[in-house]
């Protein structure tokens, strides 16, 4: 089992002075375990080698590739594709930090930080991490029979979701990569959960949602949309179609416990 204590953590962070600023915090949680590299081929030599980090944290801009660069050679890496990885970065332009929501960051932390938010983000890793305690809170839901449906198009973001789900205990899980492949599934068979982002080519999540509260075989499913989307008018307009609840990418995962709880 985990605890904040016994993490090992890899911090990616080429300003000194940051470096020894996020050291501080880290070490405030109690935290001892910390490498620090500054750039990112020699944060991945780092992940590769034995013993690996439990968690990656990592600034945006690296002096040969971004964060977001960094996190998608994790993900496209077998052996580092389940590392968590938390973003600590100034940089707050939308279309810059979505590449790192869809990857399946643990949290994106601004700069600066307090060590409240350090906190709860290292927490959420450590639910992650924690696979059996997470399956074990959610017993009695019987999540080995539920059927999930999930759709992103999103490669990463699927992979990242279809791994917590999975944690949680979830077996019958299927994919769609937008709302066109998803009706078809809709229609096939009954789900007990559906999640879903809100941007996608050809169906998004709010076509996708009014379609499955107008059809007779999902309409009463719970589903959840998990989106970066900061536009409240498109987020009020998912309400309004019917949309069971909407979490944040990145989302805590105690935060998806709960909903998912609530809606089973």
């Amino acid at each position: 089992m985990f605890n904040l204590q016994h993490l090992s953590v890899c911090l990616v962070e080429p300003s000194r002075p940051q470096g020894t600023i996020i050291q501080g915090y880290l070490k405030q949680l109690g935290i001892e375990k910390i490498d620090i590299v500054t750039d990112g081929q020699a944060g991945i030599a780092r992940m590769h080698a034995v013993p690996r980090p439990d968690i990656v944290v990592s600034a945006m801009y690296l002096p040969d590739m971004t964060g977001a660069d960094l996190v998608h050679v994790m993900r496209g890496d077998d052996d580092l594709r389940e590392m968590p990885f938390v973003l600590i970065s100034s940089e707050t332009r939308p279309q810059q930090l979505d590449a790192i929501r869809q990857a399946g960051a643990m949290a994106i932390l601004p700069k600066p930080f307090n060590l409240s938010q350090l906190d709860r983000a290292l927490c959420s890793a450590l639910d992650y991490l924690n696979a059996a305690d997470l399956r074990a809170s959610l017993e009695g839901y019987d999540l080995d029979a539920r059927q999930v449906l999930l759709v992103d198009d999103s490669t990463t973001s699927r992979h990242y979701l279809r791994s917590v789900l999975e944690r949680m205990g979830f077996e019958h899980i299927s994919e769609a990569g937008n709302g066109v492949e998803a009706v078809p599934l809709l229609d096939a068979q009954q789900f007990d959960l559906i999640l879903t982002d809100y941007n996608m080519p050809e169906m998004d999540g709010k076509a996708l949602i009014e379609y499955i509260r107008s059809h007779p075989v999902n309409m009463s499913c719970p589903v959840l949309m998990i989106s970066g989307e900061q536009d409240f008018a498109r987020l009020a307009a998912v309400e309004e179609a019917g949309v069971s609840a909407i979490c944040d990418k990145p989302f805590e995962i105690d935060t998806l416990r709960q909903l998912i709880t609530q809606f089973l």
